[in-house]
C-alpha cells in the first residue's frame, strides 16, 4: 500500500488539509478547518484524519504552509491562532519528516506547476526558462517573494516605499503622510491600500468619502456605479504595475511575475482595462525589456497545497 503524506496550508481563519500518495502532485482529500475551532494544530491533524479515514500510521511525512515566520522550532502564527513546537509535533504523530514552511515560499513552490487554466497571462511578454521568477501578492498585507534557482525567496517587499508616478500620486502620498510617517507599498497595494486609495482619490477632487470597505469599493468599481470607486480600482492596479515591474527590474525576472492574493482575481475584468500593463512597461530605457516580461494571475484554487507537496517531493529528490 502507497504511504500518504499530509500537507496543510495555514492562515489565521483557515486550515486546509489534504493529502497526497508518495511521489505525487495529485492533491487529495481537501478539507477547509476554521482555525478557531481547535486548541491547537495537532488536534486539528487528528480531526482531519480521522474524518478521511486515514489511520495515522499510514502517514509518515508532512508539510504544513504556515502564514508566519518558520525559522525557529516554536511556530507562532502571526495572526493569532495555534502556536507549537515542530519536534514535540513531529513526535506526537510519529513522523519520519516534518517540514514547515512559509505560506509564501508554498506559493512560489506552485508556480511552475500550475495548469494553464491556473493563470491568466495580462498583456504580452513571455516566461523564459532558468530565470527568476517574482511573485507578488495583494490581500491583507502585500507578499512579495520569488523563485531563484527553483528554491523560494521569502521577502518583506511589500514594505519597499511607495514611489508616486505623477502628481495625482504626489497628492495621494501627501495625503496618507498624515496617518503613515512610512507609507509603503503595502498601504496602497492590500485591502486597507484599497480604501486609503479611495479615500486618498476622494480629498485631491475635494469630495467627501463613503464609508466604503475593500469589498464595496470592488463591488462598485465592477458595476460601474460609482465612479470614484472605479477611478480607485484602475490607480490600484495602475500603483500595482509600477510596483510590479520595479520587482521585475530587481530580480531579472525574465521567469515572469506572477499575481497572488484574494483581491486581483476578484477583480480581472477591470484589470483587463486598466493602465496596469502599461504602468509595468512604463521603464525608460528598459521598456523593450520589461516588454518581453510576462505577466499573469494565479486563479488556481488551492496553490499553497500545491506548493506543500512540490516541497515534500524536492526533499524527496535531494
Amino acid at each position: 500500500m502507497t504511504s500518504a503524506c499530509l500537507i496543510a496550508d495555514i492562515g489565521g481563519t483557515n486550515a486546509r488539509f489534504a493529502l497526497v500518495n508518495e511521489g505525487s502532485l495529485a492533491v487529495r482529500d481537501i478539507r477547509v478547518l476554521q482555525v478557531a475551532a481547535f486548541a491547537g494544530i495537532e488536534p486539528a491533524i487528528r480531526h482531519y484524519l480521522a474524518e478521511m479515514g486515514q489511520p495515522l500510521e499510514g502517514v509518515k511525512r508532512a508539510c504544513l504552509a504556515i502564514a508566519c515566520p518558520v525559522e525557529q522550532d516554536r511556530i507562532a502564527m502571526t495572526n493569532g491562532g495555534w502556536v507549537f513546537s515542530r519536534q514535540a509535533l513531529q513526535r506526537a504523530l510519529a513522523l519520519s519528516e516534518l517540514r514547515v514552511i512559509n505560506d509564501y515560499a508554498a506559493l512560489a513552490y506552485s508556480i511552475p506547476h500550475l495548469a494553464e487554466h491556473e493563470k491568466v497571462r495580462v498583456g504580452g511578454g513571455e516566461a523564459r526558462g532558468g530565470y527568476p521568477i517574482a511573485l507578488l501578492g495583494p490581500g491583507t498585507g502585500l507578499g512579495v517573494g520569488g523563485l531563484v534557482g527553483g528554491r523560494p525567496l521569502v521577502t518583506e517587499g511589500g514594505h519597499v516605499d511607495f514611489a508616486p508616478n505623477d502628481e495625482v500620486e504626489l497628492a495621494m502620498l501627501r495625503f496618507l503622510w498624515r496617518e503613515y510617517p512610512h507609507v509603503s507599498a503595502e498601504r496602497l497595494l492590500s485591502g486597507m491600500g484599497l480604501e486609503n486609495i479611495y479615500r486618498a482619490l476622494c480629498a485631491y477632487h475635494g469630495e467627501t468619502a463613503e464609508s466604503y470597505s475593500a469589498a464595496d469599493i470592488g463591488r462598485h468599481a465592477l458595476a460601474g456605479s460609482d465612479q470614484r470607486c472605479v477611478d480607485t480600482v484602475a490607480r490600484f492596479f495602475a500603483i500595482l504595475g509600477s510596483v510590479a515591474g520595479n520587482l521585475a527590474l530587481t530580480m531579472g525576472a525574465l521567469g515572469g511575475i506572477y499575481i497572488t492574493g484574494g483581491i486581483v482575481p476578484r477583480l480581472l475584468p477591470c484589470l483587463s482595462r486598466s493602465p496596469f500593463r502599461e504602468r509595468f512597461e512604463a521603464k525608460g530605457r528598459f521598456h523593450d525589456y520589461m516588454a518581453g516580461i510576462g505577466t499573469w494571475v494565479v486563479v488556481a484554487e488551492q496553490p499553497g497545497l500545491l506548493g506543500a507537496a512540490v516541497a515534500l517531493l524536492e526533499r524527496e529528490a535531494i
